[in-house]
């Protein structure tokens, strides 16, 4: 008869254990337990965020004392905030549209949307009131007749995510190596390592000239393309534009190095992600989204998004399609700058519909 014991010697699966958090500043995202789960570290993600930092995994709302006064919601009304990332704008302007109202909340990223939208079910909005869809937001008028037909008020941030810029894996950040990615949507379009490989000397140079006013363009732009082919990582892009530059002037600083690092980045972000074509999409659908004397909030963070959004804005004034706007930029206060670094960029712009 055969031994039916079970051999101890034989391989079992073990059980995963999570990773530990490493000491009180561990350095690799997937090391920072605590701060991916503030719901049940609280005090430690608190910690970290009275000084002056955003907890790896979340994001902090910019300017948004500004934009509930500019937006002025109130009970009953129909809101779209058309980048909803983290949810931290969305969840304020729930508290003030409710009781009978609703807010519709779209992004691009399918990544973060599940994430956000189990975040906000746990705070107990429910899909009567807050109605969720992955989409461009130059897609609004696909589901416009579901949402009755117009909004009472918008809400853009085109900021990238704290989110998106703290994984390496998304390849946002240069600070640490992960692949040259760059695309909101991973799961369309091609990454930046692979539009690198794919144009001209020439394309690359009006590429960090137009979307990201890089003052050395013509220099990055030549290093990037004869190095083209070795160029699949965040760091090694960062080495390439860093080795460029000290051959410039003598006066370049870590800082202006730093800069023009975070510039490039931001150039290949822009057009692998198209983001002035679905920017000026939005743009031109928007009037026709807003109910009469409905208004939209636009948070802007370089001169290619505020200068499309001011004429935009100014334009429909002009023709009557707007009967308001803001002149003048806003801009985070002292306090929230000092508080959270990342707010210090940010342009507020705003228009009421006729």
């Amino acid at each position: 008869m055969q031994d039916a014991s079970i051999d101890k010697n034989s391989e079992e699966p073990q059980k995963k254990r999570r990773l530990r958090y490493k000491g009180t500043h561990p350095r690799r995202f997937e090391e920072k337990y605590k701060e991916l789960h503030s719901e049940k570290y609280a005090q430690d993600v608190e910690k970290i965020i009275q000084s002056g930092k955003t907890p790896a995994g979340s994001h902090r709302p910019i300017c948004v004392q500004e934009i509930l006064e500019i937006l002025d919601p109130k009970p009953g009304q129909i809101g779209l905030d058309a980048t909803l990332g983290y949810g931290g704008h969305a969840r304020e302007l729930l508290k003030r549209i409710l009781p009978g109202g609703c807010l519709w909340g779209i992004d691009v990223d399918p990544i973060e949307i599940a994430r956000t939208e189990a975040r906000l079910r746990g705070f107990g909005f429910t899909e009567k009131e807050l109605v969720i869809r992955r989409i461009n937001f130059a897609g609004i008028p696909k589901f416009l007749a579901d949402a009755g037909g117009g909004f009472d008020l918008i809400l853009a941030d085109l900021g990238v995510s704290s989110m998106q810029l703290d994984d390496p894996s998304r390849g946002f950040t240069f600070k640490v190596e992960g692949p040259l990615d760059l695309r909101l949507n991973p799961t369309r379009g091609q990454p930046a390592s692979v539009l690198i490989r794919s144009i001209s000397e020439t394309a690359l140079e009006k590429m960090l000239r137009i979307h990201s006013d890089e003052p050395h363009a013509q220099v990055i732009a030549k290093a990037i393309f004869e190095n083209r082919d070795n160029i699949s990582t965040t760091t090694a892009l960062a080495n390439i534009v860093r080795d460029a530059l000290p051959g410039i002037s003598l006066s370049n600083s870590e800082e202006d190095v730093t800069r023009s690092i975070r510039r490039t980045f931001q150039a290949l972000r822009i057009a692998v992600n198209d983001e002035f074509s679905a920017l000026e999409q939005f743009l031109r659908n928007l009037p026709f989204c807003l109910k009469s004397r409905g208004r939209v909030a636009i948070l802007t963070f370089h001169s290619g998004e505020d200068d499309r959004v001011v004429r935009s804005f100014t334009e429909g004034c002009e023709t009557g399609i707007y009967e308001e706007m803001g002149r003048d930029p806003i801009r985070a206060t002292s306090q929230e700058r000092y508080d959270n670094p990342r707010s210090k960029s940010a342009i507020l712009r705003w228009a009421r519909r006729k």
